[in-house]
């Protein structure tokens, strides 16, 4: 394809948000490992797979911190970031992700199923009547709000507040953030930090069976969670507790109402429900790009990426990847297997992966079981201007 006739590729515009695969097709089109300014910055921009997992799995391409480390406006929002293990690097993240996965365990996660199934039943009880609701704010955000409260021991009338600080702070670590979003961060990050300082203080002289009390117990050689790490961790769970968790269960809802045919499939087959999910994180990825820059020239395939040069995995697009992924472009929820990089691939793959994939898992399935007749209400659907992921605004739906 001759790049002259490429015409430019924005990453900013109102068709971008509504449905970003057409432009990452295009950019994949020119090169899997694309130099060009989607962004408002330069970089690079990866959409092949396999390139994707070479630059996942290689140290020398740093994880960096959102906002710049002479910010001093946003200082209490860069501070809390500089702590947060998503934004770590070696030896710092090896250590961090240790202690914390030590008492966030897969087993930790299991334990929780009936507490989600408990939930997931409430909240559809409550709609039953009405015949009709919106899948995110009366389902998606209320389950995962509740969910990482009782994980981290929040008590139960407090818990309302997470939706709006999830909501302000996820702003913070988009690509499109504006000064507006930072200051809102700032502001909700003070907060936090108060609430948060409280509550481990509470845990520190009583503490109970939530994992604050266990991350103020857990040490690992001699070493053990700073205060500041203790707070940035906790604030990291209020965002990537609700984010993915609330996308995922969305999207996959959506894409059921949109493939008729698969959601009789996976009604009839519950069995299905695990593959489903799967499908569902791969086809429409709530985590969509994820950033590194080269600590040093670093050769992938052809291409050189030179030290200090901006590297922006899209996620999204290397699950559609037809190199890797055969009819790429199709929802089948019988696939397997499915190799999908929709939690990240390596030392930063998400931790708390067991735990979406359990709540989208009891929650799609509850909802197929209860609610009568799933329809959309609209079929244009409004998406939120975030580059980073992939998040409906609403979703409204009819039951009989």
């Amino acid at each position: 394809m001759n790049i002259s006739q490429i015409k430019p590729i924005s990453f900013t515009t109102s068709e971008f948000f509504q449905n970003p695969y057409p432009f990452y097709e295009q950019i994949r089109a020119i090169h899997p490992i694309y130099w060009g300014n989607p962004l408002k910055q330069p970089g690079w921009y990866v959409t092949g797979y396999e390139e994707a997992i070479s630059i996942l799995k290689d140290t020398r391409f740093k994880n960096r911190i959102p906002l710049p480390q002479t910010a001093k406006k946003y200082e209490q929002l860069k501070n809390i970031q500089n702590d947060m293990m998503l934004f770590k690097n070696q030896p710092d993240h090896k250590r961090l992700r240790l202690l914390v996965s030590n008492v966030f365990t897969p087993r930790m996660v299991e334990h929780l199923r009936p507490y989600i199934q408990e939930t997931v039943n409430d909240l559809l009880q409550q709609v039953q009547h009405k015949k009709s609701m919106d899948v995110i704010s009366d389902f998606a955000f209320p389950l995962a709000s509740l969910i990482i409260a009782k994980i981290l021991g929040v008590p139960g009338e407090e818990r309302h507040q997470f939706r709006e600080w999830a909501l302000i702070l996820i702003q913070t670590i988009d690509f499109t953030r504006s000064r507006k979003a930072l200051d809102n961060g700032n502001a909700i990050t003070i907060t936090l930090r108060n609430y948060f300082k409280m509550l481990i203080e509470k845990r520190k002289m009583r503490p109970e069976e939530d994992l604050i009390s266990l991350l103020i117990k857990e040490e690992q050689q001699g070493d053990r969670l700073t205060d500041e790490e203790l707070l940035a961790t906790c604030i990291l769970l209020v965002i990537a507790g609700h984010e993915t968790t609330v996308n995922l269960i969305s999207n996959s809802i959506l894409l059921l109402l949109k493939h008729s045919h698969q959601m009789m499939e996976l009604k009839e087959n519950p069995s299905l429900i695990e593959h489903a999910v799967e499908e569902f994180l791969r086809y429409e990825s709530p985590t969509q790009m994820t950033a590194r820059i080269a600590s040093e020239d670093i050769k992938i395939g052809q291409t050189t990426i030179k030290k200090g040069e901006q590297v922006y995995i899209l996620l999204g697009a290397a699950n559609r990847d037809p190199n890797q992924f055969a009819h790429a472009h199709l929802l089948d929820i019988t696939r397997n297997p499915n190799p999908h990089l929709a939690f990240g691939y390596g030392t930063h793959f998400c931790l708390g992966a067991p735990l979406a994939r359990l709540e989208a898992q009891i929650a799609i399935q509850t909802f197929l079981q209860q609610l009568e007749n799933p329809k959309l209400i609209f079929s244009d659907l409004p998406w939120r201007k975030l580059m980073g992921f992939r998040s409906l605004s609403e979703l409204p739906i009819t039951f009989d």
